[in-house]
Order: C-alpha cells, then sequence, then structure tokens
C-alpha cells in the first residue's frame, strides 16, 4: 500500500512532517504526542489519544491495557517515539499492538532524528 492508495497513512506522516519541521528533534516524546494533537485537529484528522486497548493472555483479559499513543481515522494505530532511530524492538511493539487492537495499519512516528522517520505496517 503506498501513499496513493492509503491516503489516510499519507495525511498522518504529513501532519508528523510539520510537527518535525516546527519543533526539530530533542524534545520529549510528550512534547510531540501535544503537538500532534494540534496539527491532527487543525488538519481535520479524526483521532483518539491514550486509547485503552486491552491485552489478552491464553483467551483471558489481562488486568493491564496498552494505551495507544493515536488512533486516528478509527483504523490507524499511530506510535510516537523520539529515540535516535527506529529499531526492530519498535517495529515488533508495533506488530503486537496491531495485533491486539485488530487494527490493520500502524505507524511509528520517530521524531527523535534530524529528519522524521517513520515506519508504516500494514497487515
Amino acid at each position: 500500500m503506498d501513499n496513493e492508495t492509503d491516503p489516510q497513512t499519507f495525511a498522518i506522516i504529513g501532519a508528523a512532517m510539520a510537527v518535525h519541521s516546527e519543533l526539530g528533534h530533542g524534545f520529549l516524546e510528550r512534547v510531540y504526542h501535544e503537538a500532534m494533537i494540534l496539527e491532527l485537529k487543525r488538519r481535520e484528522i479524526s483521532f483518539q489519544t491514550e486509547c485503552a486497548i486491552p491485552i489478552y493472555y491464553k483467551g483471558e483479559k489481562l488486568s493491564v491495557v496498552y494505551r495507544a499513543d493515536f488512533v486516528c481515522y478509527e483504523a490507524v494505530l499511530v506510535e510516537i517515539k523520539a529515540l535516535p532511530a527506529i529499531g526492530g524492538g519498535e517495529k515488533a511493539q508495533l506488530i503486537n499492538y496491531l495485533k491486539a487492537s485488530r487494527l490493520k495499519r500502524g505507524l511509528i512516528l520517530n521524531f527523535g532524528a534530524t529528519r522524521l522517520q517513520y515506519e508504516r505496517l500494514v497487515f
């Protein structure tokens, strides 16, 4: 799936690029999270933040929940990072979160590098 066939993730990445362009790198994740809220609203991208997603183990619901940074368009799980680079651990984490949420598309947006890094996963 590319930008032409997935305009929703393209729009989210565009919002993240605007945030990174304005703030640069070097802040904590929470700063980028708050800026993304403003930018998503400005672009009229529907979203929920800090969405509680239940986790199951062998069919039983655990007492802990995962809180997604964002779920945009009720279909795209978005994780915010402020790391030197996206690694295998972040990708594995997103895969697990997608499985738990039963969503099919996910984005890792990393604001910690000199240029915005993003990883799009589609199942």
